[in-house]
């Protein structure tokens, strides 16, 4: 079974590229998509979403607070991953 990655709605601001880097240093795996595309391929914008938000199996994290605390999850998640298999 395929792990579904997150994917990063970016923009042009310095807050969408301090994401990137915080995701990519942490050595998660993204999709980015960038918030023009939607505009070009879909014929509509995203008015109530702002960028940089995280779109996760874990949930919806806005801004860089909420990708930080997704970055605290996914932590704990690989932490008791690994501690668990140990047992098995």
């Amino acid at each position: 079974m395929a792990i579904r990655k997150p994917v990063l709605l970016i923009d042009d601001s310095e807050n969408s590229k301090i994401a990137r880097e915080l995701l990519e240093d942490n050595q998660i795996e993204f999709v980015e998509y960038h918030v023009r595309r939607f505009e070009e391929d879909c014929c509509v914008d995203l008015p109530t979403t702002r960028a940089p938000a995280l779109f996760a199996p874990e949930g919806l994290f806005r801004n860089l607070e909420g990708i930080k605390e997704y970055l605290t999850i996914e932590k704990t998640n690989s932490t008791s991953e690994s501690s668990e298999s140990a047992y098995w």
